[in-house]
């Protein structure tokens, strides 16, 4: 397997400069991976240094913590994608999912999932916040939401991806949506064990470390 083509080249803290952006971007041509994701005031940067490769540019959207109005993070996505993204991870709204206010979370990712198009959506769930049956819950209504993908973590709460977790998405969503792990991946064997639970895609801010 050519584990650069499934790895985001992650840039998200919020200290990165342009040079350090500009940087992702060389080494995301160099080594041919999946993307390079980056917050959302870097999307006409990165998609401008990736243009007329195969690397995509890959923004997150109502990120970290997902508390934000509906109409925001859909308003984000679509800025995002009219500068150039081409694919958004989007951050559900936590606290509906822990209220059962389902209706709320199908809605919020169905507005980011419309806003985004033809961008592809994938939908960060933060299972260390969730319970087992939240994270089956929040995979069921993103895939019926219409996303393609279903991550793990932002990378910024209190746990990132594990093999377990990895396993319980890809359970749930079959083939009827990709799987992205994130959040703490480190090593070359990190992400074998995560592609082996079943993630179809790895993000990371070590991308050349783990090839």
């Amino acid at each position: 397997m050519n584990v650069a083509k499934i790895i985001d080249h992650t840039v998200l803290k919020a200290d990165a400069t342009a040079e350090t952006i500009k940087q992702y971007c060389e080494e995301a041509k160099q080594h041919g991976f999946a993307s390079v994701c980056v917050n959302t005031c870097h999307v006409p940067l990165v998609s401008q240094r990736l243009k007329g490769t195969d690397v995509k540019t890959c923004c997150v959207v109502g990120f970290p913590l997902g508390a934000m109005l509906t109409s925001v993070k859909a308003f984000e996505a679509s800025e995002a994608v009219k500068r150039g993204a081409e694919e958004v991870d989007m951050v559900i709204n936590i606290g509906a999912m822990k209220d059962k206010n389902y209706n709320l979370v199908f809605e919020d990712i169905k507005a980011v999932v419309d806003a985004s198009k033809p961008a592809i959506t994938k939908v960060i769930i933060e299972t260390c916040l969730l319970t087992d049956e939240e994270k089956v819950k929040a995979c069921e209504l993103s895939v019926e939401a219409g996303a393609e993908f279903v991550k793990t973590s932002t990378g910024f709460s209190t746990g990132g991806a594990t093999p377990e977790d990895v396993a319980l998405m890809r359970k749930t969503v079959g083939d009827r949506a990709k799987v992205k792990a994130s959040g703490g991946v480190r090593t070359p064997e990190d992400v074998k064990t995560l592609v082996h639970a079943g993630a179809d895609r790895i993000g990371a801010g070590n991308g050349v470390a783990l090839i």
